[in-house]
């Protein structure tokens, strides 16, 4: 059930994404699984590599994610700022 929880809240961040101009790796695509996997690798971390069970699941399980799917975003536009430069004109 925190699974679920990580994986929505990364869901969620992920929608404001639609402010950022288009410079993700891999495009909108690119920064929903960056934001998806960023949510629940930083849900494991912080939970010990265990995924709270319906008995264990809170509100505060949900916003543990925040952090884990705004890094996610970062590395994925980080890394297509990188291709972009790269890039010959």
């Amino acid at each position: 059930m925190g699974l679920l929880a990580w994986a929505m809240m990364g869901l969620a961040i992920w929608h404001f994404t639609i402010f950022l101009p288009d410079r993700c790796w891999g495009g909108i695509v690119g920064a929903f699984l960056g934001a998806l996997f960023g949510s629940i690798l930083f849900g494991l971390i912080i939970n010990g590599f265990t995924v709270p069970g319906q008995e264990d699941t809170h509100l505060l399980t949900a916003i543990e994610a925040i952090p884990g799917a705004l890094i996610g975003i970062a590395l994925v536009y980080a890394e297509g700022v990188r291709r972009e430069r790269s890039t010959p004109a």
